[in-house]
C-alpha cells in the first residue's frame, strides 16, 4: 500500500498520545492507501506559501553540492522515511543535510539570541523532525536552520536574496533519547505493514 509510511513531516503526529485526534488521524492515513500530495506553493495559508517560495531562494545560497527534497529511508525500518529540505551529496551518498524553517521577525529575534536548548523546548516539533531525518539518513549531524519572513508578498519572495543576517544556524546533533521514542512508536506502524505484506 502506497500510504504505508510514516515521513517526517508527521513526527508532532506520531509522537503524540495514542489517544489524541492527530495520532488518530495519521493512523487513518497510514491504512488508506491514499499517498497524500502537498503543493505548498498553491496553498491559500500564507506561512505554507511563502516557506516553500523562499526555500527555492535559500537554495541558491548554498553551493552545487546540495539538492533539495531529497528522500532517504531509514534502513533498519522501512516504514519510516524522510525528506531532507537540503541534502549535500557526495559520490551519491548523504553526508549533510540542512532542515528549514521560517519564522516571522519577532520569533526570530528571540531565536537569534538563543542556544540549541531554547530551540528544544519552544520548537520541540522542529527539533524532533530533525532527528527523524538523522535516524533516516544514518548521519550523526545535521544543521537546523530558521529564516525571518518579512512579508507574505509571493512577488516579493520569489525575487527576495537571502542574505547572511536573515538565517540562524544550528548544529543538531543525534539524541538517540528522542530516536528511541520514534522507533518505538514506529514499530506499531512498521508491524501492520509486515503483516499486511505477508498476506
Amino acid at each position: 500500500m502506497k500510504s504505508m509510511y510514516i515521513g517526517s513531516g508527521d513526527i508532532a503526529s506520531l509522537l503524540a498520545g495514542r489517544n489524541t485526534l492527530s495520532f488518530s488521524k495519521l493512523l487513518q492515513r497510514f491504512v488508506g492507501n491514499e499517498k497524500p500530495y502537498y503543493n505548498a506553493k498553491a496553498s491559500p495559508i500564507d506561512a505554507l506559501r511563502t516557506g516553500a517560495i523562499l526555500e527555492d531562494r535559500y537554495l541558491l545560497t548554498l553551493d552545487n553540492s546540495f539538492y533539495s527534497q531529497y528522500s532517504v529511508k531509514s534502513e533498519k525500518m522501512d516504514v519510516l522515511k524522510a525528506t531532507l529540505d537540503f541534502a549535500k551529496l557526495e559520490n551519491n551518498k548523504v553526508v549533510h543535510f540542512e532542515e528549514l524553517k521560517t519564522c516571522n521577525f519577532d520569533d526570530f529575534l528571540k531565536i537569534q539570541n538563543s542556544e540549541l536548548d531554547y530551540i528544544k523546548k519552544y520548537y520541540k516539533n522542529n527539533y524532533n523532525q530533525v532527528q527523524f531525518q538523522l535516524l533516516c539518513s544514518g548521519l550523526q549531524i545535521a544543521t537546523l536552520v530558521f529564516l525571518v519572513v518579512y512579508n507574505y508578498d509571493d512577488e516579493e519572495n520569489y525575487e527576495r536574496v537571502i542574505e547572511e543576517k536573515d538565517i540562524v544556524k544550528f548544529e543538531v546533533t543525534r539524541d538517540e533519547e528522542v530516536i528511541s521514542k520514534i522507533t518505538d512508536r514506529a514499530m506499531f506502524f512498521q508491524q501492520i505493514k509486515d503483516n499486511f505484506n505477508n498476506l
